[in-house]
């Protein structure tokens, strides 16, 4: 593989947010369908109650490995901003930083779901009879969350260098070993939910080590030397100040879905399995929108770093329209075919529950506009070093879902459950968009005042000269 680096402060704004982005759909809708087939090898394997137990964990799981995943996209943002600046120096100084703050996390998370994972499935009121199932194979989860740390930082990297393509080809095959070991694990051993966990961690781990294998024999400039690797406070503060935010922004928003999950578990094993097919259809048909704004964060670190406003105006603003159009078209699949694909691994039979499934994947179809301007815009916001302000999105969403899960799933069932992503959607979307634009003038006017200054100096050094 020839590394492709690539920047993005130059050419067709479209042009090469979509030459980023096609790689990364390949990705997402490819993890997709692993999500899907490892769903399917579950529900059939080990049945509809298994199924249920992993899905139960859906909200929890997010709320620890999000946070990790927020981090890891956080921590490389400074990364992109070097890149686009043109100072590879300072790219493998922080990159270098990277390694300490890979392994504090990893241990810091490990520790804390090691400890409480029990405590908070009984907060959450996972049903009896799938309890014991749900807290084995999350917690083995939990315990490899290094493993998805060192993949994500690894791929991270490569993405904020330009590069979206080498990162697809190590997430296809830790999904191919991921799915063979599924299959090895739960059906040949009769591991059960541990051998799915298992599974994942294994796989993560090796992806994770290939890549950085990957990366230290063709991509010179992230080849570090002792300089680079070595602590830098300054340095560390700066990625935290950027990664540690997002991190908390996706663990807010999963502290909200786990006030939903907990009101779903109330309503019974039905309504978790429903929910969890749904989760499952839904992941799959927005994955476009969520590559759209990954790329968006690369976009908009490399452009903020050229300090070209204009330019991350006019990528933003294409990616809303066409998005807005996939969502259309998503819409429609949602109506016509969702149903079905949840049928792979909810039998048939079982139409009351296909039923809810159907009635939730319309409401949240209908409302996917307003999630294309959350990926867009949040991820906008990050990558151009405001996610402590884009934080304020997901205490916007965690609002809505605790309004949503203690105030109407007790009246209205699981209508509530269906309406509870569209009214998080549209608190954050709020937030965003005024964030947006109030930051974008702020930086129009801070550059304009240095660029006055730095004017004036020059004018100040000519007269000097002159008089000599």
């Amino acid at each position: 593989m020839i590394p492709m680096t690539k920047d993005m402060t130059t050419g067709s704004p479209v042009r090469r947010i979509l030459a980023f982005c096609a790689p990364l759909l390949v990705g997402n809708l490819f993890q997709q369908f692993y999500n899907l087939a490892d769903s399917i090898l579950v529900g059939r394997i080990l049945g509809v109650n298994a199924f249920a137990a992993v899905g139960s964990t859906g909200a929890l799981n997010f709320l620890v490995l999000g946070f990790a995943l927020g981090i890891c996209s956080g921590f490389t943002i400074p990364i992109a901003q070097s890149f686009g600046a043109g100072d590879e120096a300072e790219v493998r100084r922080r990159a270098g930083q990277l390694i300490w703050l890979g392994v504090g996390f990893s241990a810091l998370i490990t520790l804390i779901a090691a400890l409480w994972t029990g405590d908070i499935l009984r907060i959450t009121q996972t049903p009896e009879e799938i309890y014991d199932e749900a807290y084995r194979y999350i917690h083995i989860v939990f315990l490899g969350a290094g493993a998805t740390i060192l993949y994500n930082l690894a791929s991270g990297v490569l993405r904020a260098l330009g590069d979206s393509r080498t990162p697809l080809w190590f997430l296809m095959g830790a999904v191919s070993v991921n799915v063979a070991l599924d299959v090895l694990f739960m059906k040949a051993l009769g591991m059960g939910v541990e051998g799915a966990a298992y599974a994942t961690v294994l796989s993560q781990a090796l992806s994770g080590a290939a890549c950085l294998l990957y990366i230290r024999a063709c991509v010179p400039v992230l080849r570090l030397g002792r300089e680079d690797v070595r602590p830098d406070a300054r340095r560390l503060r700066l990625i935290a100040y950027i990664g540690v935010p997002m991190g908390l922004q996706f663990s807010i928003t999963a502290v909200g879905s786990i006030m939903v999950q907990s009101a779903v578990n109330g309503l019974g094993t039905a309504a978790v399995a429903a929910v969890s097919a749904s989760s499952k259809v839904h992941m799959l048909i927005s994955a476009p929108l969520e590559s759209c704004g990954v790329a968006m964060a690369t976009y908009c670190g490399q452009n903020l770093g050229a300090k070209k406003l204009e330019r991350i105006r006019g990528g933003v603003n294409a990616v809303t329209v066409m998005s807005f159009g996939y969502c259309l078209a998503a819409l429609a699949f949602n109506y016509r075919f969702g149903s079905a694909v949840a049928s792979f691994f909810i039998d048939s039979a079982e139409t009351a529950i296909l039923a809810n499934v159907h009635r939730y994947l319309v409401i949240n179809g209908m409302a996917y506009p307003m999630l294309a301007i959350i990926f867009i815009f949040r991820n906008g916001l990050q990558g151009m070093g405001f996610s402590q302000q884009a934080m304020g999105a997901g205490l916007a969403e965690l609002a809505a879902r605790a309004l949503v899960a203690f105030g109407l799933v007790g009246r209205l069932g699981f209508l509530a459950v269906c309406c509870a992503n569209p009214a998080a959607w549209l608190f954050a979307d709020a937030l965003l968009l005024a964030l947006y634009h109030v930051e974008l003038r702020a930086l129009e006017r801070r550059w304009s005042k240095e660029e006055t200054r730095s004017a004036g100096r020059v004018g100040v050094s000519a007269a000097r000269l002159h008089r000599v």
